[in-house]
């Protein structure tokens, strides 16, 4: 990998390769490292394996060696071998005792059942005269879950005299197959065999973890569909792309915000509350009834006279205390109209932030909040006036049926021969007092009713049906580097979600391959 374009089609260059590359990681020196050299083989006459060949197992530092090498190999060496997908060889000189030997040792201790430990013994060829290595490969003096398999390597001198590996292959088949001591074990002794047993074994172990990498893959490919969700879409390059890809952004926060208003999500119900609580109270809060006390009556009474008392009845103190009764209703109208604007704030806001989109894009967040507020601004304004028109055409016009329905009788203080002064005493007032009462009574009922209607007609109707239009109208005339600027998203999300396009796209392959492979093994 480190000469990715290079092919080797002699292995003496790639064994010098492989040297000179140490050389360049460690040195000329006897020091080890950690970083790896990969090199892929393609061979008709290999099988399919990834081989990682580790320091052999030291006690000792040699000299040129620091004092830490023996235990940094051993660590290194766990690293590999101590994962549960890797497979143990467990290589051991036959002409040194099972004993002392470290890789089998250390094999133990991280796979204890041995489930995954190969036993492989070598220099067989290399042992003493009249001794041999029948009772370890039989499994008599050590035994290991899976058969002991014995190999004969190329010695240093075939190395020098660069014997390839095919006839080293075939001289080790003939060592098993001529020596009286190994031909009842040769049908599964040497390199060969070891290279099939491997492949049998891994192609086993595949099988028996398909579905627990179908089970990680599928869960790996959902949370990366989630974040890539999350993230959102990549922007558009071109200004139509950019355009609707705002627009449909602008459509989703849009749709929020009529769910909440119409109970799909929570919040629109805040609005009724304002209605049905908060109006009703601030309207029993003006207490009329004070307003309409007998020395209120007889002061605005009086004052309506003027210079020339009425001979008939005060017809024009009853409309100064009608009108001054009823002004006082324009504070909880106009309050109402406050309210319901706080609420669709709230919810403007709130719809923003579920937006999953907008989070993507903060400078088109600003710039939808903005529209929107500016929006409901509008349409408060237009809500006030209609709303205080509603009370200002109840001031400015009475209902003239109310009064001609009143009692007229001498006690209630309706006969006209009486004099001013008579009909100006306490009962007379108070009796004023009480039939405004009761018609500022009716006139509030009645607002009561018609103030929500102005309110939800002009403010909440409204900006269900054309909260962002002015917004709209402003982005068809903008040109691509101002939409661009609008879809300002941060480099690190689009670096992120490349990454993640790029490892889903791997995971669904190889989701492709398991299922394949699962499919085939069944």
């Amino acid at each position: 990998m480190h000469l990715p374009r290079k092919k080797f089609t002699d292995f003496a260059a790639v064994r010098k390769e492989i040297s000179d590359e140490t050389d360049r990681e460690t040195g000329r020196t006897k020091q080890i490292s950690t970083v790896p050299i990969h090199l892929s083989i393609y061979s008709p006459n290999v099988v399919n394996l990834t081989l990682v060949d580790l320091p052999g197992l030291t006690k000792v530092a040699v000299d040129g060696q620091p004092e830490g090498i023996v235990q940094d190999i051993e660590n290194m060496v766990r690293s590999y071998i101590e994962k549960p997908n890797c497979i143990i060889l467990a290589i051991s000189p036959a002409n040194q005792d099972l004993a002392t030997s470290d890789a089998i040792k250390i094999s133990r201790e991280v796979d204890p059942k041995g489930e995954r430990t190969f036993g492989v013994l070598t220099k067989i060829d290399l042992m003493d005269k009249g001794t041999d290595a029948v009772d370890i490969l039989e499994g008599k003096s050590y035994k290991l879950q899976f058969p002991w398999i014995g190999v004969v390597n190329r010695s240093q001198a075939d190395i020098n005299k660069s014997v390839d590996m095919i006839a080293a292959r075939r001289r080790e088949r003939e060592y098993f197959q001529t020596s009286p001591e190994y031909q009842h074990l040769a049908q599964r002794m040497g390199s060969e065999h070891l290279g099939k047993m491997l492949s049998k074994h891994l192609e086993q172990v595949i099988k028996s973890r398909i579905p627990g990498l179908q089970s990680l893959i599928n869960k790996t490919i959902s949370d990366l569909e989630s974040e890539l969700s999350r993230l959102g879409k990549p922007v558009a390059t071109d200004a139509g792309g950019k355009l609707y890809m705002i627009m449909e952004i602008c459509r989703s926060f849009d749709q929020i915000f009529k769910e909440r208003l119409d109970g799909i999500r929570p919040g629109g119900d805040k609005i009724y509350l304002v209605f049905d609580n908060q109006l009703p109270a601030a309207l029993k809060r003006l207490q009329f009834d004070k307003h309409l006390s007998i020395d209120n009556v007889r002061k605005l009474i009086c004052e309506a006279d003027g210079y020339q008392p009425h001979l008939i009845a005060p017809e024009q103190g009853y409309r100064r205390l009608i009108e001054s009764t009823l002004t006082t209703i324009r504070g909880p109208a106009e309050a109402a109209v406050d309210a319901v604007h706080a609420i669709l704030k709230e919810l403007v806001q709130k719809s923003i932030s579920e937006t999953m989109e907008l989070k993507q894009y903060p400078t088109l967040r600003a710039e939808v909040s903005n529209a929107a507020i500016e929006s409901l601004e509008r349409m408060r304004e237009e809500s006030r006036k209609a709303t205080l028109q509603l009370v200002d055409m109840e001031c400015c016009y009475l209902t003239v049926e109310f009064f001609r329905k009143l009692p007229q009788d001498v006690e209630k203080g309706g006969n006209p021969t009486h004099s001013i002064f008579d009909r100006y005493n306490d009962s007379y007032l108070r009796r004023i007092g009480s039939n405004v009462l009761s018609y500022v009574n009716m006139v509030c009922a009645s607002l009561r009713n018609s103030i929500p209607k102005s309110v939800v007609y002009c403010q909440v109707r409204e900006a269900k049906r054309s909260l962002l239009d002015y917004f709209f109208a402003e982005l068809g005339k903008k040109e691509t580097k101002q939409l661009s600027s609008l879809l300002d998203e941060d480099p690190a999300v689009m670096q992120r979600r490349t990454s993640l396009a790029k490892r889903l796209e791997l995971y669904r392959s190889a989701q492709a391959e398991i299922d394949a492979v699962a499919w085939a093994a069944k």
